[in-house]
């Protein structure tokens, strides 16, 4: 049996509109995106052109820096178009689906084969890009040997899919084929986070080649960054991978079947939304399938992940690669008169500011108002108690904004990323981009790494 490893920092937002455990049939949806901003630190070079007839499985572009790793097709179809930003910075490659077609990559048993064969099959089918890798928060390099790797089995951001209830419907007896093929990419062991309270699918309890870790607190408990932190930190020189629970499943869907297919099930959730329920859908998806005629009146904000994390997209776009979870929050886009003055019952607030912290469990709809404009960089101690990592963030961020490598090494840069910053983020009264002071830190050290 697993020890608890019990955490007492960090910090719940109760937001109202949680998916009800209730699958939907599937949503007939013909718009893929692969979106460049997925993937951090990615120099893409393309390998198709508009109106280029591809495969699902078939090569979309690459990665500069290491040509080997390949993002595919989620579909057959069509490129239909290449979309590009500001001076020309690639964006999106946008395919229409028609037909079924897809690249049969052989199925294999993954015991049976080396580590050097277990990479080439991933690198080859395209699936490798859901193999991240600590430090920096990117795609894992295919040369590294990772010392461990880990997974999360639960999600404590807000309004989190409950995985136990995905993978009750999504593991196709494929899981463990999955663990099999990541236990030989490492000399070390694979590491599953569980929530120490609640049930777990029973496949779950029965996988062999990995070690068990049971997790209890307030999210970010359940960051695999925070996770990696309390079982086994990263030190310099050290590499260590994660990998979603989901994508664990398309990883042993590829050895099983010879497949490419990272279908999942997400939720999708939050007070804009009429009917909060779980969908089956592929990472590029189109999100207008399973949002038209399903949002309340007025202005809402559609983000691809969690309000901490997320990213925003417009109402038919793309389902982001690694996301589990489409939320829908009203748009906050107004002015009080003397706000901070008002008892605020129906607003939620990490500070002791509104009468609303005397009602520890009640649930908020809260819109995306910032409630305040920038300022100075206000120090006030309290990122620490949000934060359950031996890491102090203030000092990390002042040394990043310096731009002291040194200094940012000594503070622990190679264990985070932004996601495990989001709750800083969310308390800071300067309303500061601490996430993105995070990934410019991250990038610093790539650079003077290379």
């Amino acid at each position: 049996m697993s020890t608890v490893i019990k955490l007492r920092k960090g910090l719940n937002i109760r937001l109202a509109g949680k998916a009800e455990k209730i699958l939907l049939p599937d949503v007939a949806v013909t718009r893929f995106g692969v979106r460049f901003a997925d993937f951090p630190g990615l120099v893409a070079r393309l390998e198709v052109q508009e109106e280029d007839k591809v495969m699902a499985g078939s090569v979309l572009f690459h990665d500069k820096a290491f040509p080997e790793i390949k993002f595919v097709s989620p579909v057959s179809g069509v490129v239909k178009e290449i979309v590009r930003g500001e001076k020309r910075v690639l964006v999106e490659v946008v395919i229409e689906q028609a037909g079924t077609d897809k690249i049969d990559f052989g199925a294999a048993d993954p015991m049976k084969l080396s580590r050097a064969e277990v990479t080439e099959k991933l690198l080859k089918s395209g699936i490798w890009p859901v193999l991240r890798q600590r430090p920096y928060h990117i795609v894992a390099r295919p040369g590294a040997v990772p010392r461990d790797i880990f997974i999360s089995a639960f999600d404590t951001s807000p309004l989190a899919p409950d995985l136990d209830y995905v993978m009750s419907n999504t593991h196709g007896g494929h899981l463990q084929e999955g663990i099999n093929a990541l236990s030989r990419l490492t000399d070390g062991k694979v590491h599953i986070s569980h929530e120490a309270e609640g049930s777990r699918v029973p496949e779950l309890k029965n996988l062999k080649n990995v070690e068990f870790h049971a997790f209890k607190g307030p999210h970010p408990a359940g960051n695999v960054g925070v996770q990696i932190h309390h079982i086994s930190p990263v030190s310099k020189g050290e590499v260590v991978w994660t990998v979603d629970l989901q994508d664990v499943v398309a990883i042993g869907r590829l050895f099983g079947t010879g497949f490419h297919d990272r279908e999942r099930i997400i939720a999708l959730a939050g007070p804009g939304v009429q009917n909060r329920k779980y969908h089956r859908i592929r990472p590029g998806a189109s999100v207008s399938g399973i949002l038209k005629g399903n949002l309340k009146e007025g202005k809402f904000r559609v983000i691809s992940g969690n309000v901490l994390t997320g990213k925003k997209i417009s109402q038919d776009g793309s389902f982001g690669f690694y996301d589990n979870l489409v939320t829908v929050l009203p748009e906050g886009d107004y002015s009080e008169f003397f706000g901070w003055a008002a008892p605020g019952l129906k607003k939620f607030s990490y500070w002791r500011t509104f009468v609303s912290k005397l009602i520890p469990r009640r649930e908020y709809e809260l819109d995306t108002n910032l409630h305040g404009g920038h300022r100075a960089f206000v120090i006030t101690g309290h990122y620490e108690n949000v934060l359950p990592m031996d890491i102090y963030p203030v000092h990390l961020l002042k040394a990043i904004m310096a731009g002291d490598v040194e200094l940012m090494e000594n503070l622990g840069i190679y264990e985070v990323a932004e996601e495990d910053f989001a709750l800083c983020e969310f308390i800071d009264p300067s309303k500061t981009e601490i996430q993105e002071i995070i990934r410019s830190g991250i990038n610093l050290m790539i650079k003077e790494m290379n």
